[in-house]
């Protein structure tokens, strides 16, 4: 604040930040920092002051790329909700100042991009603005619905570079937040969203297509009902699964499967990715058709989870994850059990199969988190009225459920000698112990054993789920 020129700003900040969810009295001072220096509101003539503040900020945020932003999100949570029941809101008003310029300053950095002399310093900024003005959606969404219409053009980005990529996924992570939020959108404006999102879903990769097919689903079921527009891009992928299954069981060593690899592995994570949006059984797609969708999807995937070529193994299991996120049911059938547990016990088979069968437990159990925490929240705002906890506890049974089939063989992979697997089995077991899902006395000895890891981050986060254990079961643990 003193000497704002000084270079080594974002590194202090970067380690400052990092501190947030230290013991109090650490906690304290590092959100009274911040507020001091980012969330003050500016004086209206100071623009000089504004942009420092902003350069700063996405300075900051630009540097913890690879660490991730917890903390972001968790310091502008701790700041407004100390203030939520004050008369004047400061932290509030200097957010809406902040968002406000730097929708600006994207305006003004998309203009010098085609300055070539500063084009990858720009198009740097132009990610770290865009990534902050994510990071204010995802705590407070209002903040970003006048600008909506202003951060639409940006998914028509050309993409040549790893940071035109970013541009994308973030504008329609932004978007996804916020649309559902704006009064009276016109009806241009989301079809234009809706074919810039399906262009893209056609065109690119897995990460930009797992982006806008979420964002998709926040457009269409909750403002549009657009269901035959997704319908038609459903039954686009469903179909030349099909198709190409049929080729493969009539020939398996046909070239022709050989040329469309590409077209079966898209197709096989769009059908999944689209599955976890979208409830494909509901009688706005399917209309009067008696088929039921998600056992022919399960069919089709389960097929290609045999298929000789691992990659294609693994684009199927991925396709699986996703759709158990909208039927979880769907983990209890005999089918899906064998897979699964015969793909974590057998020691031959491909790790990178095991990582993947991991992760989709990993998602599913985060997605059911996030449900929860959303059902909570609702819970309190009607309270009075009606008694939603059956909802929660409904959904916990089945997670619970599933857990326990699963269970052990998750456990027997802290054994396995790749890292990478004993990494995702641990986030695993973590997020089963901090959902309550079963009893830990069946995971104690494997997170003992754990602690024993020659990676440090390993016996630390082991370590973190005894202490965890030991403070809700007094006593539970003999040290």
């Amino acid at each position: 604040i003193e000497q704002p020129t000084f270079p080594k700003i974002t590194e202090m900040c970067v380690k400052m930040i990092r501190r947030v969810n230290d013991e109090e009295g650490i906690k304290k001072l590092v959100n009274e920092t911040f507020q001091k220096l980012w969330f003050t509101p500016t004086l209206h003539h100071d623009k000089e002051a504004m942009t420092r503040k902003i350069l700063n900020i996405t300075d900051v945020v630009a540097a913890c790329r690879d660490t991730g932003y917890d903390w972001f999100e968790q310091l502008l949570q701790n700041l407004l909700k100390s203030e939520e029941d004050a008369s004047y809101k400061p932290v509030k008003k200097a957010c809406t100042q902040l968002v406000d310029n730097l929708v600006e300053h994207i305006l003004k950095y998309e203009e010098s991009l085609s300055d070539s002399d500063n084009k990858s310093v720009n198009s740097g900024r132009l990610v770290a603005c865009i990534t902050t003005l994510f990071l204010f959606s995802k705590i407070r969404p209002q903040l970003m619905v006048k600008h909506a219409m202003t951060m639409q053009p940006y998914l028509t980005t050309k993409c040549s570079t790893q940071n035109d990529f970013m541009v994308i996924c973030n504008v329609a992570k932004i978007l996804e937040l916020v649309v559902p939020l704006m009064e009276h959108p016109s009806e241009t404006f989301l079809a234009t969203i809706e074919e810039d999102l399906m262009k893209l879903i056609i065109k690119y990769g897995m990460t930009v297509v797992q982006h806008c097919v979420s964002c998709l689903g926040a457009v269409v079921n909750k403002v549009t009902q657009n269901y035959k527009f997704v319908w038609a891009c459903f039954n686009r992928y469903y179909g030349a699964l099909s198709k190409l299954k049929s080729q493969h069981q009539e020939d398996p060593n046909s070239t022709i499967l050989t040329a469309n690899k590409p077209a079966l592995l898209r197709s096989l994570f769009t059908v999944g990715a689209l599955c976890r949006h979208f409830d494909f059984d509901q009688e706005d797609f399917k209309g009067n058709s008696k088929v039921n969708i998600k056992d022919k999807v399960l069919e089709l995937l389960m097929y290609f989870t045999k298929h000789s070529d691992e990659e294609v193994q693994t684009k199927a299991i991925i396709g699986l994850g996703f759709a158990f996120i909208q039927h979880p049911s769907l983990m209890f059938e005999q089918e899906v059990k064998t897979l699964y547990n015969s793909i974590l016990s057998d020691k031959n088979c491909s790790v990178n199969l095991k990582i993947q069968v991991l992760k989709n437990l990993q998602t599913y159990l985060q997605e059911e988190d996030t449900r929860m925490q959303q059902a909570d929240r609702d819970w309190k705002k009607v309270a009075k009225q009606e008694d939603l906890k059956e909802m929660g506890d409904i959904s916990s049974g089945m997670s619970s459920s599933i857990m326990q089939l699963y269970l052990k063989q998750v456990l027997e992979a802290f054994f396995h000698t790749q890292s990478s697997v004993r990494h995702f089995a641990l986030n695993v077991i973590a997020l089963t112990l901090n959902q309550g899902l079963i009893h830990p006395v069946q995971c104690v000895p494997y997170l003992i054993a754990m602690g024993t890891d020659p990676e440090p981050s390993m016996r630390n986060k082991a370590d973190q789920q005894l202490v965890e254990i030991d403070k809700k079961y007094a006593g539970f643990i003999h040290v």
